[in-house]
């Protein structure tokens, strides 16, 4: 069945830019009705908001039952909000520690919680948005890789918890993205290409998880980068 024949309803969290925005762009081109949840709304056609701040994972739970209330129940949610809290271990303020760790994995937490019930009843589907990060890690990217880690044991398991409730789990891992304003490079993945594998994840036949899904730009640099987040380009 596809989005427009069952008028599925998804939850997408960053959407506002970048790869969240051209997920909620693919996902409502598809038919699907989309609601965007995070602090600024995304200003896309025919897309609902929810206004959370991520970096309160305890306001996360009463957002998603607001949007989950008003859009009649969710089929699906997309975990895409991050925050990346770029910097050397020896001088990362703690602050930005917690700020990662709120955002990428206890407001992550929060969602799931919060969606679940109507996910259990439509037999919905989630998917967590990993990164090669969480493999192949890099100088200054304390934070944001060993977030991106963990994302891998909590798709783990909630693929053995929640498929007796037939909700299935998905964890996409991109590589290097163009996720900023006139980023062209040929040696990055374009945000609508790994939202189009978000939408493939979700409409996978219905007798199917797609467990994990890894994605990388199509050409490698001559040169290999060798330090920081560029390090990412050449896997």
């Amino acid at each position: 069945m596809t989005a427009a024949e069952g008028g599925r309803t998804v939850l997408v969290t960053g959407a506002n830019r970048g790869t969240g925005r051209a997920v909620a762009e693919e996902l409502r081109a598809a038919g699907w009705r989309v609601w965007g949840l995070g602090r600024t709304p995304a200003d896309l056609p025919g897309v609902e908001n929810v206004h959370c701040d991520l970096r309160r994972p305890q306001d996360v739970g009463p957002a998603v039952r607001q949007a989950a209330e008003r859009a009649g129940g969710l089929d699906a949610v997309v975990a895409n909000g991050v925050e990346r809290a770029l910097g050397d271990l020896a001088t990362l303020p703690l602050e930005r520690w917690q700020e990662a760790l709120d955002v990428n994995l206890t407001s992550v937490i929060a969602l799931v919680q919060a969606a679940l019930p109507s996910l259990r009843a439509r037999g919905g589907r989630i998917v967590l948005m990993g990164s090669h990060a969480a493999t192949r890690f890099f100088e200054g990217g304390a934070a944001y890789c060993a977030t991106k880690a963990a994302l891998k044991a909590i798709t783990e398991v909630l693929l053995l918890e929640e498929r007796h409730h037939g909700v299935g789990t998905t964890l996409v891992s991109p590589g290097a993205i163009a996720n900023l304003p006139g980023d062209t490079s040929p040696l990055k993945m374009a945000t609508s290409s790994v939202a189009a594998t978000v939408r493939w994840v979700l409409e996978a036949p219905g007798d199917t998880v797609v467990g994990e899904v890894e994605l990388r730009p199509a050409r490698l640099p001559e040169e290999v980068p060798v330090t920081g987040l560029d390090r990412l380009q050449a896997v």
